[in-house]
C-alpha cells in the first residue's frame, strides 16, 4: 500500500480482505496510507479533522480490524502509546529512546542463531535499532 494512498486503492484495500467500506474506515486507513508511525490519539486526532466527529474507541476497533486483516502493523513502543502504520515491505524499526520516534529501516531479516534452536523453523524476525534520533541528538549537542 506504499505506493498505493489514493482513495480508489484505499477503497480496494478494505473490500480485497473483506470489510465494508465505511467512512470513518475510509478515512482512517487513508490517514495511515498517508505515512508515518501514528499513536491512537493522532490517527483519531487527524481524521476527526476531516470527519467531524469519531472516537478513540472507533479508531481502536478498527485498528484491530485492520491488524486482523494485514491491512496495518502495530510497533509496541515502551513506556509509550504503540504506533501503527499501514502493511507494506517487511522492514525492521529504528527507535529513538528519548522522544520514542520510528523509522522504518530497510535491511535483511538476520537469520537465527544460537544453541538451541536447531530444530526450530522460524518465520519471521523483528530487530529494532535503538538510539537517538537526528533531532534528538541535536537537542543532546546543544
Amino acid at each position: 500500500m506504499q505506493e498505493s494512498t489514493g482513495r480508489d486503492a484505499v477503497i480496494q484495500r478494505l473490500r480485497d480482505v473483506g470489510l465494508r467500506v465505511t467512512g470513518p474506515r475510509l478515512e482512517v486507513l487513508q490517514v495511515l496510507a498517508a505515512g508515518g508511525h501514528m499513536d491512537v490519539e493522532t490517527i483519531t486526532a487527524t481524521a476527526r479533522e476531516r470527519l467531524g466527529t469519531l472516537t478513540s474507541q472507533a479508531v481502536y476497533e478498527m485498528l484491530r480490524h485492520f491488524l486482523e486483516t494485514g491491512l496495518a502493523t502495530k510497533f509496541d513502543r515502551p513506556g509509550l502509546p504503540a504506533v501503527f502504520e499501514v502493511s507494506g515491505t517487511p522492514h525492521q524499526h529504528a527507535l529513538c529512546v528519548r522522544c520514542g520516534r520510528v523509522e522504518n529501516v530497510r535491511t535483511e531479516t538476520p537469520k537465527a542463531i544460537g544453541a538451541g534452536l536447531d530444530e526450530w523453523q522460524m518465520g519471521e524476525a523483528d530487530v529494532v535499532f535503538k538510539g537517538l534520533c537526528p533531532d534528538c541528538l541535536r537537542a543532546v549537542g546543544d
